[in-house]
């Protein structure tokens, strides 16, 4: 059976899955009043009808990806015939299995910052040092794993350009492109079906890359997290039936990171991540603005209506849908240049 078939089916395994399993997940997490907090200023003056809304849905997508994606693995390694006691085949699992768990530990910060904003009936989570001490410490971690199963290279690899070896002060380097990326996911997440829909483009591009690059094994995993974030769609589209939550964009930020350390292509990573930085930018941006005008005319200006910038755009007429369709297009688009690195270079 080849790869394409399995990935296939894994896909649309973990679509069912994830789509199934909010038939009981969403009247569960109504029932035991798990409704997301909305702070008005956190979002337009329309958003507190969401007030109440199921959060924590990320659950359909990370149960689902977790299965399948280890199905969809040993389904490929038994028809493939791979040679299990060969170095290469257990360095590529353990690298699929540590993106997994990378994952999932991210997911396990954003479902105790879901927790203790529906225990304490506000938007107040986790402290931001308690979010980044932890994602320092997992980041850390997955850095080891990488080195420990063979990514040993400490070379920036941007495509038209690959720096000298950088040694300890590559891992230096990357943990705040770590943090950073995961917590601009976690930013994206403001728009029904914003985030599931540009991460379900982004997989799909990584899953074309993962093939090309010969890190076969790594695509079990992002065909089956497209298939659960297109499966958690159902859900999510305007209007919201249930959130992610932090639980789930704090998952699909180390999906969306750890896949593009493991295929080590930076360059790549960078386009394919694009509307993600695009949306964290906009709120150092006006953050940094604001400040700056504020100190020099003693009145805070601002560039944009509202940040992250989909909450601009909103603000601007666009309905949740059609930002939905620009912003997962644009990055279909830089995905598409992403493609095109790999194969100019």
């Amino acid at each position: 059976m080849s790869l394409w078939i399995i990935n296939l089916i894994t896909a649309l395994c973990s679509f069912a899955i994830a789509g199934a399993s909010g038939i009981w997940l969403v009247p569960f997490l109504h029932k035991i009043k798990f409704g997301q907090p909305i702070k008005v200023k956190d979002g337009p003056q329309w958003h507190a009808k969401k007030q109440g809304t199921p959060t924590m849905g990320g659950f359909m997508f990370i149960i689902s990806t977790i299965i399948t994606s280890i199905a969809g693995y040993w389904i490929y390694r038994k028809s493939a015939g791979l040679d299990v006691t060969a170095i290469s085949t257990q360095n590529n699992f353990y690298k699929l299995l540590s993106c997994i768990v990378f994952s999932v530990l991210f997911g396990l910060i954003g479902f105790i910052d879901d927790y203790t904003k529906v225990a304490r009936k506000n938007n107040d989570g986790l402290t931001p040092m308690q979010k980044i001490a932890l994602q320092l410490v997992f980041s850390a971690g997955f850095l080891f794993a990488l080195y420990k199963f063979g990514d040993t290279s400490t070379a920036l690899d941007l495509g038209f350009w690959v720096s000298p070896d950088l040694g300890i002060f590559y891992y230096i380097l990357m943990l705040p492109v770590i943090i950073y990326l995961t917590n601009a996911v976690n930013l994206t997440d403001g728009v029904d079906g914003l985030c599931g829909s540009v991460t379900f483009a982004a997989m799909l591009i990584f899953t074309i890359c993962s093939t090309k690059l010969q890190e076969r094994e790594l695509t079990c995993f992002t065909m089956a997290l497209a298939g659960g974030c297109l499966g958690f769609l159902i859900w999510n589209l305007n209007p919201a039936k249930c959130f992610m939550g932090d639980t789930g964009s704090m998952f699909l930020g180390a999906a969306v990171t750890g896949t593009g350390l493991i295929l080590h292509k930076h360059l790549l990573l960078v386009l394919v991540a694009m509307v993600y930085i695009l949306e964290a930018l906009s709120v150092v941006i006006q953050v940094s603005y604001f400040k700056y005008t504020k100190k020099k005319t003693g009145e805070g200006k601002r560039i944009f209506k509202m940040t992250p910038i989909h909450h601009h755009f909103e603000m601007s007429g666009f309905s949740e849908y059609k930002i939905v369709i620009t912003f997962s297009s644009a990055g279909i688009i830089f995905g598409v240049l992403g493609i095109i690195t790999l194969l100019v270079f």
